[in-house]
């Protein structure tokens, strides 16, 4: 394995051979910027830089949107309740996230990866996979290139970036994740057993808390332990997540770079002051959040094919379930039907919840591949509900609802990101 970076000890000009470096088949990048909305903050306010520094909301039931590299010496991680993190650290400053200005960063730091190679998959505002094969030619061995992409971000933005180099996008993700911050991780194809067998097995994507509970009870502790277990006892431990996980642990993962990500998505989600029990209130709010969702499908021209229900539970717990529609869909009323379906299918629920979300996937441009009910019914929903939007342009705001929602009050979308 090569490394360099501030965090992890330098590395000088390397050779334009790849049998130094083992990096023949290394043409996987993940760039993952460090503490990104800390950072851009931090732009404005030099003054904060090396303390505790968090971006959230201070008020009400937040979380941590990012945390500084001092505050998280304190514990403080993203995702984290607002309050907890305030007791773990409570000299911490907090900022008010500012939403322009992360995309107006994301967008360059995204130009910078295309001036490398056109092979991009942008996994969010502040992470990418990039292909480099079609690059080494013109800009060197991976190595080269990883300095390259961080010198320039750094240069250009006034931020760092740490960058993850394999054969496959699984390794090149972990890699970034050991190099953090401000680093670089090469690890040769011919490494990538034994890299990953050292690792705890928490590391694994799909191995989050409760599942290492599973595991530890049968002493699988690191990734080398996971590796060794026959499939037929994971697969019976964890289902098909077994099977995959089992992959993953020998480095198999043959997924490629897709610039044009089909798993684009738009929905909405809240967290409630108080968490909820009751179906009923769980149903009102999937109807708001459907509404929400299907006016922003209508405003940007497109329809969902799937629809996925997100519920956080009192401990922080969170599931996802998705559905396939049957016809692609941009009405409320259908994305609405998915999600209490894949509600109900969850059957009871082992305590109250936090936050419910739902969102529409597998988008597609309007207008295209329905097909005509015989009733019209669909398309009465759906005009009813374009009007529905024209008014509610026309005044601001959601001025109408629909009637089951009268009397409750009207929420405004939390501060944060749009997913992609």
């Amino acid at each position: 394995m090569t490394v360099a970076g501030p965090t992890i000890g330098g590395v000088g000009n390397e050779p334009a051979g790849q049998k130094q470096d083992g990096s023949a088949n290394c043409n996987i990048m993940h760039v993952d910027m460090d503490a990104f909305f800390v950072s851009v903050e931090l732009l404005q306010r030099p003054d904060l830089r090396g303390r505790c520094v968090i971006v959230g909301s201070a008020s009400g039931r937040s979380v941590v949107l990012s945390a500084s590299y001092e505050a998280r010496r304190y514990g403080v991680r993203s995702a984290m309740p607002m309050a907890r993190a305030l007791r773990l650290c409570p000299q911490a400053v907090v900022i008010e996230p500012s939403q322009a200005k992360y995309r107006e960063v994301s967008a360059r730091v995204m130009q910078i990866f295309r001036d490398v190679t056109p092979q991009v998959e942008q996994l969010s505002v502040d992470e990418a996979f990039l292909d480099i094969s079609g690059s080494r030619r013109r800009l060197g061995p991976p190595l080269q290139i990883g300095e390259l992409i961080r010198r320039t971000i750094r240069d250009e933005l006034g931020i760092t970036a740490t960058v993850g180099i394999a054969a496959s996008k699984f390794v090149a993700k972990i890699a970034s994740t050991q190099a953090k911050p401000d680093g670089l991780l090469l690890v040769p194809e011919d490494d990538t057993v034994r890299f990953l067998h050292a690792l705890p097995v928490g590391a694994l994507w799909g191995v989050g808390e409760k599942t290492r509970e599973i595991l530890a009870r049968l002493g699988i502790r690191t990734i080398a332990d996971l590796a060794h277990t026959p499939p037929p006892v994971l697969h019976k431990l964890l289902g098909a997540a077994g099977d995959q996980v089992h992959q993953l642990a020998w480095g198999i993962d043959g997924r490629q770079v897709t610039p044009e990500r089909a798993g684009k998505s738009i929905g909405a989600e809240e967290t409630f002051e108080d968490d909820v029990d009751g179906t009923d209130q769980l149903r009102r709010e999937l109807l708001r959040l459907a509404h929400r969702t299907a006016a922003r499908l209508r405003g940007s021209g497109q329809q969902c094919r799937t629809v996925a229900l997100k519920l956080r539970y009192a401990d922080f717990t969170t599931i996802n379930r998705s559905r396939r529609l049957p016809e692609p869909a941009d009405s409320a009323r259908e994305l609405y039907a998915a999600a209490v379906h894949l509600l109900e299918a969850l059957g009871p629920r082992p305590q109250p919840v936090r936050l419910v979300g739902l969102r529409a996937e597998q988008l597609e441009p309007s207008g295209g591949g329905r097909q005509l009910s015989f009733d019209g019914s669909e398309d009465h929903w759906r005009s009813a509900e374009q009007a529905l939007d024209q008014v509610n342009r026309k005044f601001g705001g959601a001025q109408v609802v629909p009637a089951a929602l009268l009397g409750t009050p009207q929420r405004r979308p939390k501060p944060g990101l749009p997913r992609q």
